[in-house]
């Protein structure tokens, strides 16, 4: 399957803005991901392991929070994973 890397990860990633890895579900897949990429790691999961909070994770169009199984959720070599985190702040513009 294809992971989608944002720009702000890529130095994490070695640069790449895609990666495949092969994988039976969303968490293996992140798992397989932050093992090849250990910098990614600590900007995906907390300290105890779970997504942070302003990282969402879509497998094809789905955000993986909604999804029944969540990281559980099976994926096949076609899926992809886009990464994408939240971005705050902005301007006041009135």
């Amino acid at each position: 399957m294809t992971i989608f890397i944002p720009t702000p990860l890529r130095p994490y990633a070695g640069g790449n803005g895609t990666l495949e890895v092969s994988a039976k579900t969303v968490g293996a897949a992140l798992a397989e991901l932050t093992t090849a990429h250990p910098d990614l790691r600590k900007h995906l999961f907390n300290s105890e392991g779970t997504l942070r909070s302003f990282v969402n994770v879509y497998l094809n169009d789905d955000d993986i929070r909604y999804l029944p199984a969540k990281e559980a959720t099976e994926v096949s070599a076609a899926d992809t994973l886009s990464i994408v985190p939240s971005i705050a702040g902005g301007t006041g513009c009135n």
